[in-house]
């Protein structure tokens, strides 16, 4: 037989392998239906299951036999790797194909027992100092790992590289020294590169911690489910794993981004970095996903889990994950949007949208004892509400949503009902939207009898409505007549009252002395509603005008007054020379016409002053034109 060294090659002949060392096969090894027709001595040299397959081989005293490797870890090419190392033949390692040329050496037990140097020895080294030191070959190794999962779980290949990687993600990039071509356009995810110690000076674009977001998103459902686990075990930040799991949801879930607008993650282009999408059952994927979703708040977090849902019930996932988004939708329904909670009806339901999984969502929300947590404020666009505002914003947010759909003709007026008083009464401290939502129900469901229309209108507490809405009310023909009546009762009680308040207000502030005190449960409650405050500037504003009106009458009497001691003067010294009619139109008075002109033309100095002829009616018009005059 011919040294190993001086075999040149293998070549293929159809399902044939053959090696060109010049002397015939004594073994065929076959492979995935392909035949290897090699040689002993080199095969025996270095492998050890080999060794044993011949040795039991002999009891037959064949020169030549024929065995085949039953779950051999990897393809055909992979073997042929191995068999060209047995032939001393320069094999090339890369990180696409370590893991599984690590495997079937492990397979083929090519231990140092069998030679130095062996490849099982070579595997190692090279995926230790080359593959977990650098995050492109880690995550391409990574995903190599599906095709020969058993084995790399048994080598700890698989832990070793979701370790480094868990590790990598916490670690600024630029420390490990990793290829700058890595991220394209000499970049990296972290500050100033060194490579081999030497500055570059290549900066990243932005400080932005979800850099590794598209790079694990080529991995599989169950190999992503792995890492995501290991990282939290790690104490990666809640934010940066519900970040990732966003983002790998959207790539491999479409119907997402109907409901995510903008809301997608950034896709990166990378120089020498290609890797290939995973293949994915999107109902498999939903279910895993949901698993692994934190139990935390935010409102770009109940927005995707929204949509999450709309997907869900689309794909028909199982009872298990679509109660577990339901339930965390409700315990922070209070972020939600009215367009997020408008979902489709997707079944053979006659309905537009699916009412009864927001009465669900409710429901939790309701149910729900146990506070969760918010993410950080400067992660995923997140925001909270204060802790008293959650059942009014969900009261007002359920009130919008029974307007939106209240149009659907085929909606029964049970469920809206059923959706109304799901929450408490103290949730709102008005029902003008609850109001306004059963109104346009009714105006879109005229055929509805008038104990169903009472029964509805029954959820509204009338003294909860404002003016405007009383108003309204009173005039609505579509509304039971009892309905209308109980309006007005309310509606004239609250004037009333209102008007009670407003006449202590004014009261109150006439009084010469004394603090200003109005009843809490009349003008502090009621004088505030709507339009009340208008009624009471409104009065004041009268007030202040009745004083300048007072305030100029007293300026004419006093003008007045000057005027009739000037017409006694004048009429004294000049009385031969001119008449008084004469007098007064040289200062500046006209008298005011009379019936004849035989009356005295003079004017009674104790007559009624123009105060009291205002406030006093005049018994005929011809005293007054006796007694009055006016002044230009």
């Amino acid at each position: 037989m011919a040294p190993a060294g001086k075999v040149s090659g293998f070549y293929r002949e159809g399902n044939d392998w053959y090696c060109n060392a010049g002397l015939p096969s004594d073994i065929t090894v076959i492979v995935e239906g392909l035949n290897f027709h090699l040689h002993k001595f080199p095969l025996v040299s270095k492998c050890g299951k080999i060794a044993q397959i011949c040795e039991e081989s002999q009891s037959t005293h064949k020169k030549s036999f024929v065995t085949v490797l039953e779950e051999f870890p990897g393809s055909p090419d992979i073997f042929l790797i191995a068999a060209k190392f047995c032939y001393g033949i320069r094999v090339e390692l890369t990180p696409r194909n370590i893991v599984m040329v690590y495997s079937a050496a492990d397979y083929l037990e090519m231990t140092d027992e069998y030679g130095e140097g062996n490849l099982v020895s070579k595997s190692e080294s090279f995926f230790h100092k080359n593959i977990l030191r650098n995050w492109k070959d880690c995550i391409v190794a990574l995903q190599s790992c599906e095709t020969v999962l058993p084995r790399a779980e048994k080598l700890q290949i698989l832990s070793k590289c979701l370790n480094a990687v868990s590790m990598m993600v916490c670690t600024d990039p630029s420390l490990f020294g990793w290829p700058m071509m890595m991220y394209g356009s000499l970049q990296s995810p972290g500050g100033s590169i060194l490579w081999n110690g030497i500055n570059t000076g290549a900066r990243i674009r932005s400080s932005e911690s979800d850099w590794w977001f598209e790079d694990i998103s080529y991995l599989s459902v169950s190999l992503f489910e792995r890492l995501i686990k290991t990282m939290e075990a790690k104490g990666i930040r809640p934010e940066n794993l519900a970040g990732a799991i966003m983002y790998y949801a959207r790539k491999y879930l479409p119907g997402l981004s109907r409901w995510q607008s903008g809301q997608s993650g950034k896709t990166r282009t990378f120089a020498s970095f290609s890797l290939t999408p995973a293949s994915v059952d999107q109902k498999v994927l939903l279910e895993s996903i949901e698993k692994l979703l934190p139990e935390k708040k935010g409102k770009s977090f109940c927005r995707f889990l929204l949509g999450l849902l709309r997907v869900a019930l689309i794909l028909g996932v199982d009872v298990t994950c679509k109660e577990s988004l339901e339930r965390r939708i409700g315990m922070q329904l209070e972020l939600a949007t009215l367009d997020g909670l408008l979902i489709p009806s997707y079944s053979d339901s006659d309905t537009l949208y699916n009412t009864d999984c927001v009465e669900r969502i409710v429901r939790h929300f309701m149910s729900s004892e146990s506070v969760i947590a918010t993410f950080s404020p400067a992660s995923l666009d997140l925001g909270t509400s204060p802790s008293s505002e959650p059942l009014r914003k969900v009261a007002k947010l359920i009130d919008s949503y029974l307007a939106e759909v209240a149009s659907d003709v085929n909606l029964k007026s049970g469920k809206v009902r059923s959706l109304a008083v799901a929450l408490p009464e103290s949730s709102r401290p008005f029902h003008d939207g609850l109001y306004r939502a059963l109104d346009i129900y009714i105006k879109a469901h005229l055929w509805l009898s008038e104990k169903d229309k009472e029964e509805l209108c029954n959820i509204i507490d009338y003294q909860k409505l404002s003016i405007d809405a009383c108003a309204h009310a009173s005039q609505n023909e579509r509304l039971p007549l009892r309905v209308v009546l109980q309006v007005l009762f309310f509606e004239q009680m609250q004037l009333r009252t209102a008007l009670a308040g407003c006449l202590h207000v004014l009261d109150t502030e006439s009084a010469p002395a004394g603090p200003l005190t109005v009843p809490s449960d009349m003008a502090g409650q009621i004088v505030q509603r709507d339009g009340w405050v208008t009624v009471v500037r409104e009065n004041q504003g009268l007030k202040v005008d009745m004083e300048n009106m007072r305030s100029r009458v007293g300026e004419l009497e006093e003008e007045f007054g000057k005027i009739k001691q000037e017409m006694k003067r004048v009429t004294k010294s000049h009385s031969s020379l001119s008449s008084p009619r004469l007098v007064a139109k040289k200062i500046g008075c006209r008298l005011l016409p009379r019936s004849s002109d035989a009356q005295a033309d003079t004017v009674d100095s104790t007559g009624p002053s123009p105060r009291a002829s205002v406030e006093q009616p005049r018994s005929s018009r011809h005293s007054r034109h006796r007694k009055s005059f006016s002044v230009f």
